[in-house]
């Protein structure tokens, strides 16, 4: 009886390692794809904050939570089961599914630049009629559907990193990873939007430098909160761009791809000590001015045709 027992408690302790290895496995590639993934989180920390410019200080965080949530919810109702479904029954679907995804964050970012020269004319009852919580719905509403393409692109840079492990691993990865950029990117925001109030907050304190900070932060963060809606949306035609791109080149279209990628290579080589930077900002240049071109075309087909009434 005690030797069975003793065979037992053996046996949880092989089980008891064989699951913390497979969990340290998980967390080592969930950490992997979330480095190959850096630049979309980045991207989508820069687009977020425009959805919360303007409105007052009570509901910012709130909107930031409404925000997270439908990002949770793309990421791990929806994309992960569409991801592992699409890996098996139709892997070749998912490069023209991020493809047309990169046209629609194209078309999000030149609509906003469209708009600095032909801005939307809005009927004054209109607005009158709807309230403050219908036009936090509709900003909410349209940042969720920003958030998906950029969660896509995510989840799939992170399945193309674990795709040679069984799917139940894939699956635990993309849930590490999809919660915990979810977590790291709106609680960034979070700190973004509400670094002025914690600058008020400071500035009330007894100590000199503390409220020097303090003003300092209250001064800076409108027009920071500004230029980062700018940041937003370069960063939307860069990484729209960049998917199509890519895409291209998985189906051996290599221009404009290679004349860019040669171009970074050429001024980053003349860069010295800098050319590893130089050469990721002449890339994400060459990507963004593709996205404006196909962004502008979409534009241009949707709101400049003959005979179609102005905004």
């Amino acid at each position: 009886m005690a030797t069975g027992f003793i065979a037992l408690l053996d046996d949880i302790a092989a089980i008891a390692k064989v699951a913390a290895a497979s969990l340290d496995d998980t967390a080592a590639a969930a950490a992997k794809a979330s480095a190959k993934a850096a630049g979309v989180v980045i991207d989508d920390a820069a687009v977020t904050p425009r959805y919360v410019h303007g409105f007052a200080a009570d509901r910012e965080i709130p909107i930031v939570a409404k925000i997270a949530r439908g990002s949770l919810k793309n990421k791990l109702v929806f994309l992960l089961p569409g991801a592992l479904l699409l890996s098996w029954l139709a892997p070749w679907a998912i490069t023209p599914l991020l493809m047309a995804g990169g046209a629609f964050l194209c078309y999000e970012g030149a609509e906003k630049i469209y708009e600095i020269f032909a801005p939307v004319v809005e009927d004054p009852a209109a607005i009158l009629d709807e309230d403050a919580r219908a036009v936090e719905d509709r900003m909410v509403g349209s940042a969720i559907r920003t958030d998906l393409i950029l969660s896509g692109e995510i989840m799939a840079i992170t399945l193309a990193s674990v795709s040679d492990v069984p799917i139940a691993e894939q699956a635990a990865v993309l849930a590490v990873v999809g919660f915990g950029i979810t977590l790291l990117v709106y609680g960034a925001v979070a700190l973004i939007v509400k670094a002025d109030d914690a600058g008020y907050a400071l500035a009330k304190t007894g100590s000199a430098p503390l409220r020097a900070l303090g003003r300092g932060l209250v001064k800076a963060m409108p027009p920071f909160l500004k230029a980062l809606t700018y940041v937003g949306t370069a960063a939307m035609l860069w990484v729209g761009g960049g998917i199509i791109l890519h895409g291209m080149e998985g189906y051996g279209v290599m221009e404009p791809a290679h004349s860019i990628h040669a171009a970074a290579e050429r001024v980053g080589a003349a860069s010295g000590g800098l050319s590893s930077v130089v050469t990721w900002l002449v890339g994400a240049l060459g990507a963004g001015l593709f996205g404006l071109v196909v962004g502008g075309a979409i534009v241009a087909v949707l709101h400049l045709r003959p005979g179609k009434a102005a905004h």
